[in-house]
């Protein structure tokens, strides 16, 4: 409890100690010659996940950056930043977190040094990473490439082929029609998944369990995942009825280094989406704790990168801090501040 009271570089500290990390890991390779201090963040979202980003960067002594929509004037991560400018007029509230001309717009004309995307919304869009490095603005994540495949969920299960992970049978691409999850259904049975193909977080997500629910529940995934994520792709999976949903925490870097940060429990859902997270995992048997971490480990040397935060959970997301709250409990920081404090450590 004492060790929870810890901010900052201190909390930093404590953390490398805990999970095996030293700061020689930023001294292995040459700068690059594009590389520039981090004095100001902006988060491309909203609510707590913003708010926890700006606690970490004013932990760091970083300047902090929010947008808001015409419906979020009055949202408590206005108030949190140093600084807040208005995007998407006239869009509702999810187009306007997804609107990546004003987002770059309003960084480049604050003089924004980098962009945490947060969770859901530009997360997991690689034209959003892309996007941000065009506009010399570092993007607190994966790069372009990373984000491609690991943010395209069917990419994502053949990079977990390719590292020898076992996957959920699904199809091999995004399906373009009816027929194509008619046949799907023929081979493997009911009940199957529809899942959005460049999205998570729940949406997109819809469970068929006989041949008279499958066209409605095509259109109803189809549509959540466009409007949530701007693409309305679809791949299809075997549904498993009730399994354990056991999570594990990467941390990786552009030097190769990759570790994992242990599991968390993520079964209590609602809609498909987690309520509650519980770490470590009750009652999980060691010998597959161990299988899952070195998967999860395997999965994330396909593609290491910048320093980033990456879930290896058999449903692979590239979004960063998206578990802030259990992390801040275990190790007694963000990861954010971890790969800030890297960036950090090039200034001096």
């Amino acid at each position: 409890r004492m060790l929870l009271r810890l901010g900052g570089s201190r909390a930093i500290l404590l953390f490398r100690r805990r999970v095996g990390i030293s700061s020689r890991f930023a001294h292995l390779a040459p700068l690059s010659t594009e590389y520039r201090p981090i004095k100001k963040v902006m988060v491309a979202n909203r609510g707590e996940i913003a708010i926890r980003v700006f606690r970490a960067c004013t932990e760091l002594g970083i300047r902090t950056v929010a947008v808001y929509s015409e419906q979020d004037t009055g949202q408590m991560h206005r108030q949190k930043a140093d600084e807040a400018y208005l995007i998407g007029k006239g869009l509702p509230p999810v187009g306007a977190y997804l609107h990546i001309p004003d987002i770059i717009k309003v960084a480049k004309e604050n003089n924004v040094d980098a962009i945490h995307p947060g969770y859901g919304f530009l997360s997991e869009r690689a034209d959003f990473a892309q996007a941000c490095a065009d506009a010399g603005v570092r993007f607190i994540g994966p790069s372009p490439d990373v984000v491609l495949k690991m943010g395209d969920k069917v990419e994502a299960r053949a990079l977990a082929m390719k590292a020898g992970v076992p996957v959920v049978p699904g199809t091999n691409a995004p399906i373009s029609s009816l027929q194509e999850a008619q046949e799907f259904a023929k081979t493997y049975d009911f009940p199957i998944i529809f899942k959005a193909a460049y999205g998570g977080g729940g949406r997109g997500m819809r469970v068929v369990r006989g041949y008279e629910e499958l066209e409605e529940n095509y259109h109803r995934a189809y549509s959540e995942a466009l409007a949530a994520f701007g693409n309305g792709a679809l791949f299809v999976e075997k549904f498993i009825e009730k399994p354990r949903h056991i999570e594990v925490q990467i941390l990786g870097d552009k030097y190769g280094n990759v570790i994992h940060l242990y599991e968390r429990d993520c079964s209590i859902q609602r809609r498909h989406q987690k309520v509650v997270e519980i770490a470590p995992a009750a009652q999980l048997d060691p010998h597959l704790r161990d299988r899952l971490t070195s998967d999860s480990v395997s999965l994330a040397r396909q593609r290491t990168d910048r320093m980033r935060d990456v879930r290896g959970d058999r449903q692979k997301s590239s979004s960063a801090e998206c578990h802030a709250g259990v992390n801040k409990l275990q190790y007694c920081t963000y990861l954010l501040a971890l790969i800030l404090d890297s960036d950090l450590e090039h200034q001096s």
